[in-house]
């Protein structure tokens, strides 16, 4: 789960953007890309999801806050998230980031807390 804030407005409100940095942070990270799908609502903000063979990865934008709500989930170990998650990161200029990481179908679910700024 990623928290980004203080991101530069415009691009939170750039679906093609969007869906285009999401393409390339899951191809960066090595992932097969499945099926893409954003949406652009009204009067601002985006959804997406980048659908890989690993899982997805997801967006949802509130551009009126600077803010960008996003999950990067994968399984197994041939991709690296990291590389996504610093894509993203980077693109969409994000001047706060919480970042919060947890681990699934490997029994209780222990939430580690990666990086606050």
């Amino acid at each position: 789960m990623l928290n980004y804030g203080g991101c530069n407005i415009d691009l939170l409100n750039d679906m093609e953007r969007l869906e285009k940095t999401f393409v390339n942070a899951a191809l960066k990270a090595g992932a097969e890309i499945r099926e893409v799908a954003f949406h652009k609502f009204a009067p601002m903000g985006v959804s997406g999801v980048v659908i890989i063979s690993e899982s997805h990865l997801t967006i949802h934008s509130f551009p009126e806050h600077g803010y960008a709500s996003i999950d990067v989930y994968t399984c197994g170990d041939i991709i690296d998230p990291n590389v996504a998650v610093d894509f993203i990161e980077e693109e969409l200029e994000a001047k706060t980031t919480e970042k919060l990481e947890v681990p699934r179908g490997m029994g209780a679910i222990q939430i580690k807390n990666i990086k606050a700024q």
